[in-house]
């Protein structure tokens, strides 16, 4: 259970971060966001987030889950 918990905010993360990120540098228009030079900046930070817990989830899938 714990797992999941790390593992799905983290992974929601990443795309978020992705998302942010292609907004930011303008490859995905249709949003205020788009070409805004934060979103370029807080979109890998946030990706980075994402990563971060899902290594932290996946190196407890391989341990005693605690």
């Amino acid at each position: 259970m714990r797992r999941s918990l790390t593992l799905l905010p983290g992974a929601v993360l990443v795309l978020i971060g992705l998302l942010w990120t292609g907004q930011g540098l303008g490859w995905i228009g249709g949003s205020p966001m788009t070409g805004v030079t934060l979103w370029a900046v807080l979109g890998p930070l946030a990706a980075l987030v994402g990563m971060v817990l899902l290594v932290r989830g996946a190196r407890r899938v391989g341990g005693n889950g605690r």
